[in-house]
């Protein structure tokens, strides 16, 4: 088979295992090791913390630092929209396109790596293969990657993260961080407000400070930021509490999120609503109930894709595809991760992500022969 029905083939498979994040991945890691290692490659599986989940680093050729990492995550999210043509989970062709759950979004590109295990194992530079879990739920398994490294002491130069860009160059991205925040006042009769602290009021003034920082934000916009919105972006996405019109209020929650142009901006923000809790909402709860909780918990936090004058991974991509610019995003991916341990870092893979995410997904065979061509120029390139 050529390189391209190989492809295909790979990703058949590779969409039959269901490894929605809730799920577990093992299965697809193990298929992927098994191959990673009978190509030649030193093969590694990390397993998360209860062990129902892994992460696979595969190198080929010279040990120690340098070289590029080739990156994906294997977990997709539900497939649970209506308007499915076909099993999510059963891969169909139709017209040039691969329709099935994670064609795009992003097991696509893995696929691709798997196929082009041949040209990888004969490239003379350091190649590694990263495939990791939990990435749709706060890039769980990336982080966990990127600090086994950090401690071992190991750091590719370039990573490539292979999220679907049609095969753009994307040099930057927003973080994406989430929070909920929870208020744990003291229930009592409606009629005696002053007897209770109510959840719910102070949910609403913690929303409305939050507020207050979106404007802060906006007024910290990078000069020349190319982001769409060019500042931080945080809003809320979720109130809920109380139990009763008549019910003083006992628990409330809040759930909101920042989207990071810059690091500073999320300790900046992330300071600033810890401070408001502690400072100023907490003791005037405990004032009446000294029981009274505000517990702030992190669903997620994924650091952006900073830009740099110099970017060695964008440049390097940009030349093996023939683009001649590079662009921003406003999804995340595990590209900040990579770039935390001193690797340039850059977003390139086949799909659009107009496609996840969304029943019918789907990716172009075209973008994979394209993204084939990427991988095989990487392996020869000298590096």
């Amino acid at each position: 088979m050529t390189r391209l029905e190989t492809t295909v083939a790979m990703l058949d498979e590779m969409i039959a295992f269901p490894t929605v994040s809730s799920d577990s991945n093992r299965d697809l890691i193990s298929w992927m090791a098994e191959r990673v290692e009978s190509a030649g490659a030193r093969v590694r599986v990390i397993e998360s913390e209860d062990g129902t989940k892994a992460n696979l680093f595969a190198s080929f050729g010279p040990e120690g630092d340098g070289g590029i990492v080739l990156s994906g995550h294997t977990d997709v999210v539900p497939a649970e929209e209506t308007g499915w043509a076909t099993d999510p989970f059963t891969q169909k062709e139709a017209d040039g396109l691969l329709y099935g759950r994670g064609t795009c979004d992003m097991k696509g590109f893995l696929a691709c790596v798997m196929a082009s295990l041949p040209d990888l194992a004969a490239s003379d530079r350091p190649i590694h293969i990263a495939a990791t879990y939990d990435e749709e739920v706060g890039c769980i398994g990336g982080r966990q990657l990127v600090e086994v490294l950090r401690t071992e002491g190991l750091r590719p130069r370039l990573a490539l993260i292979g999220e679907p860009t049609s095969m753009r160059v994307i040099e930057g991205h927003k973080g994406c961080c989430e929070y909920s925040t929870s208020f744990h006042g003291l229930e009592g009769h409606g009629s005696q407000p002053d007897l209770g602290v109510s959840a719910v009021e102070y949910a609403a003034r913690f929303i409305n400070r939050l507020l207050e920082l979106r404007g802060e934000l906006r007024d910290r916009a990078p000069a020349g930021s190319p982001f769409d919105p060019p500042w931080t972006t945080l809003q809320v996405g979720r109130i809920e509490g109380g139990v009763a019109h008549n019910v003083i209020a006992g628990l409330a929650r809040v759930d909101w999120e920042l989207r990071p142009v810059t690091d500073d901006d999320h300790v900046c923000a992330v300071r600033a609503a810890r401070d408001y809790c502690n400072d100023v909402l907490l003791p005037a709860m405990r004032a009446v109930h000294p029981g009274a909780e505000i517990v702030t918990e992190t669903i997620g936090e994924v650091r952006g894709l900073e830009l740099v004058d110099d970017n060695e991974a964008a440049a390097l991509i940009a030349s093996l595809t023939g683009v001649n610019e590079a662009d921003v995003v406003s999804f995340g991916t595990e590209a900040g991760l990579f770039q935390s341990l001193g690797c340039d870092a850059v977003v390139c893979g086949p799909g659009d992500i107009a496609q996840a995410h969304k029943a019918n997904e789907y990716v172009e065979i075209a973008q994979l022969d394209a993204c084939l061509d990427l991988l095989a120029a990487i392996a020869r390139h000298p590096g």
